[in-house]
């Protein structure tokens, strides 16, 4: 079953997002809490705030909090803004700022 939440349309790059998700996938809530809680990466603030929102879900439907852990945690890409920036001699080089879904599912272990 699980409960699910949704992070879309973050402003931060699918690549950099899943390093972070990696380390957190499979693990029990509290000990993936533990984990980005201390990663100083930008990308840990958004995966932590995506898992308490899920966890806040499965409470709202009476879970025990204490056997939930991450069934599924995906990374994926949202739209690019495409941008310009002026180089010498009338050039330009585009830049993408790319954006990214972040989806949290936890279960009950069981």
């Amino acid at each position: 079953m699980g409960w699910k939440a949704i992070y879309r349309y973050a402003r931060i790059s699918p690549s950099k997002v899943r390093l972070i998700a990696d380390l957190v996938r499979g693990r029990g809530v509290q000990d993936a809490l533990n984990i980005l809680r201390f990663t100083p990466n930008r990308a840990a603030g958004m995966i932590s705030k995506t898992l308490t929102s899920a966890v806040a879900n499965a409470a709202e439907a009476e879970a025990d909090a204490d056997r939930l852990v991450i069934q599924e945690i995906r990374v994926d890409s949202g739209p690019t803004m495409k941008r310009f920036q002026p180089k010498d001699r009338g050039r330009a080089h585009r830049i993408l700022k790319r954006s990214s879904h972040i989806v949290v599912v936890v279960d009950e272990e069981g």
